[in-house]
């Protein structure tokens, strides 16, 4: 075989194997439509069984793994509690496991035996009609990574724009769909227990912390005025300095740790364009009213860190 044969063939291949690899990530949603929206989640009211852990979400993988090898045919979940690009890896904190049952339905007691028995935890996260949400195709598991690197930025956009409060980030492996799911309201309802007593052990530190400055603190100190920034307006109040040092590094740790660090004036419902159907009127302002009150209690035990 001549020189300029073997070079056309080695061409033809290297073509064909490039076509190979474009038509993979094709399939795998390389050029996928992103369409982030706010309305109802694809899910109703769920039981999960759950592991928590500590580190970055790079390592989630082996988890995932785990959990579908106990029964591949349920769904997958992964909830995502820090910001990782404000957060030390070593110190983000997440759960992966398996959706066991969903809205009216109950685990089957041979389900629940079976996570047990593996160390699993189980906890029911509530339905919700208000959330930021956006899909994409699960087809490879390159589809996971094609994911992580589209949807996420476009949903951190369309949350900063519209200067939301939607936090944890919440994955669910549904079917042939990864959906990318942010509550908009009774996010405290998404926190596990091992996460709430994280947020209490810290709140105790701070205050500890707290004591300790106001036990050193000068007695005559006189009152200085600063900015407290609320859920929904900011309103100058009067402080004392101590006070003042605390509501700084109260700010500061919201924003180093929470998602929500890119919306926390917590837009009203009413600004976004819900796609959710079939609610009225009534319905809706109660969920806002639930949802701002849920809000500002989350936010303090954020901001007690």
């Amino acid at each position: 075989m001549s020189d300029w044969a073997l070079l056309g063939l080695t061409a033809v291949l290297v073509a064909l194997l490039l076509l190979t690899l474009l038509g993979f990530a094709a399939y795998s949603g390389l050029f996928a439509e992103v369409v982030v929206r706010a309305g109802a989640p694809p899910v109703r009211a769920i039981t999960v069984a759950y592991k928590f852990r500590l580190g970055p979400y790079a390592d989630c993988g082996n988890l995932f793994t785990e959990s579908c090898s106990i029964a591949p045919k349920l769904p997958s979940i992964g909830v995502y509690y820090d910001n990782p690009y404000t957060v030390p890896a070593e110190k983000c904190r997440y759960i992966v496991g398996s959706i066991l049952s969903e809205g009216d339905q109950k685990p089957t007691p041979e389900m629940n035996r079976l996570f047990h028995k593996y160390g699993f935890k189980m906890i029911t996260f509530p339905e919700l009609s208000h959330v930021v949400m956006a899909t994409f195709p699960y087809t490879t598991p390159f589809s996971i990574q094609l994911a992580t690197n589209r949807v996420h930025p476009a949903l951190d956009t369309y949350i900063k724009e519209r200067k939301l409060c939607a936090h944890p980030w919440i994955e669910i492996y549904k079917g042939d769909k990864i959906y990318f799911v942010c509550p908009l309201s009774r996010q405290g309802d998404f926190y596990v227990p091992e996460m709430k007593a994280i947020q209490k052990k810290s709140q105790m530190e701070m205050e500890g912390e707290d004591r300790q400055m106001d036990n050193t603190a000068p007695s005559d100190v006189s009152s200085v005025t600063v900015e407290a920034l609320t859920d929904s307006r900011e309103t100058s109040v009067a402080t004392t300095a101590t006070a003042a040092v605390r509501g700084r590094a109260e700010t500061d740790n919201r924003s180093e740790h929470s998602y929500s660090e890119s919306g926390t004036s917590g837009s009203s419902f009413e600004e976004l364009d819900l796609e959710a159907s079939g609610e009225g009127e009534g319905s809706q302002v109660e969920h806002e009213s639930k949802g701002k009150k849920e809000h500002i209690a989350l936010e303090k035990e954020w901001g007690a860190k």
